[in-house]
This record gives C-alpha cells, sequence and structure tokens, in this order.
C-alpha cells in the first residue's frame, strides 16, 4: 500500500517507528466531498473524524431566530470533528459542511482507538484537541470583549485562506456580524 503524502505531514515519520506510521496511515481512507455536501449532520452521531487536505469546510448550528450561524471554519490540514458526538456517542449539535470540493482522509472512532496505544498518535491527539479549544476559547471571547473589526483583521492574519475563499455571509455570521457590517468594515480597511 502505498502511504498517502499528505497524512505524513500530519503523522510525522520522525515521530514513529516505520511499523507504527503504516499500521496509523492504513487505518486512514481517502474521501472526497462536493461542494455542500455534509461531513457531520446536526442530530446524528458520528463515526468518524477526519483530516482536510484540500478545501474549505464550516460547522454551522441554527439559532433560536432560525438564523444559520457558522461556529468555525476548517482549511488545509485541519482536523473535521465533532468531539462530543465522536467519542461520547451523543448526536451532533451542529453540522459540518463542504464550502467546496473536499479531499479528506478519514478514520473510524474504532480503528482509532486500536491506535490509541501508540504514544506519537496520541500526541498527536492530544495536541489537536488542546489547540482546538484554545481556538474555540479565543473566539468566545474574542466576539464579547473585541471590535467587529478587530476579529475581521485577525481572521485575515491567522486564516487569509478561509477570507479569499469562503463566502462572505458564512464570514459575517462567524464574526457575530451582518453581511452589512462587514461590507462597511471591508471598505474601510481598503481605504
Amino acid at each position: 500500500m502505498t502511504q498517502p503524502h499528505f497524512l505524513q505531514t500530519i503523522f510525522k515519520p520522525e515521530n514513529f517507528s516505520q511499523e507504527e506510521l503504516s499500521l496509523v496511515l492504513q487505518n486512514f481512507t481517502e474521501i472526497d466531498f462536493k461542494k455542500n455536501e455534509y461531513l457531520v449532520e446536526k442530530g446524528k452521531t458520528t463515526n468518524y473524524y477526519y483530516f482536510l487536505e484540500t478545501g474549505f469546510c464550516r460547522s454551522y448550528t441554527i439559532d433560536l431566530e432560525g438564523n444559520d450561524i457558522t461556529t468555525k471554519f476548517f482549511s488545509t490540514c485541519d482536523i473535521i470533528i465533532d468531539w462530543h458526538s465522536y467519542f461520547l456517542k451523543k448526536p451532533c449539535r451542529e453540522s459540518i459542511q463542504a464550502l467546496s470540493k473536499v479531499k479528506c482522509w478519514k478514520i473510524k472512532f474504532a480503528d482509532f482507538m486500536k491506535l490509541f496505544h501508540i504514544e506519537a498518535f496520541r500526541e498527536v491527539g492530544r495536541t489537536r484537541l488542546i489547540n482546538n479549544y484554545f481556538e474555540l476559547k479565543n473566539h468566545s471571547i474574542s466576539v464579547i470583549a473585541d471590535h467587529a473589526k478587530e476579529r475581521y483583521l485577525n481572521l485575515i492574519k491567522e486564516k487569509p485562506s478561509i477570507v479569499q475563499n469562503v463566502p462572505l455571509k458564512h464570514i459575517a455570521t462567524y464574526l457575530g456580524i451582518t453581511d452589512t457590517s462587514l461590507s462597511r468594515i471591508r471598505k474601510e480597511i481598503t481605504l
């Protein structure tokens, strides 16, 4: 079996024995999604998580007024997972949707658990979980404590590919503002 080069950027060969790396890589399967297709659907329990090789995705939920609110964006090398559903086997409270054609590598929960004895594999997972937690925490605080323009400038700085490739309506809801406010901020920045 040929080992996917992309996964070797996630699971760096220098951190694994040859046998461990081979075992990890053989448990991932390549999968493609079309634009607007769902990787995770609200109300369902997920049995996979994905590493995103190419394309863009977003997670979103519907608020009490029926508005579609983006909660996170995903781009190359991101892990796409509903942590709560994947590990606790609870129904998802949000959906994750492809915003473009997407190529991912997926692993089933049972296969993930079989690999958990490999220390380097656990470390990759632990690091990803911690990074996701801090990103979520920083975004939550930013929505409360920062001006909308600061939030937008921060998104440009941290994830320029998102700003260049994702519809503005999704960026606006992620930032907690209206499309009109985002247009005004974008005009101010370009002046």
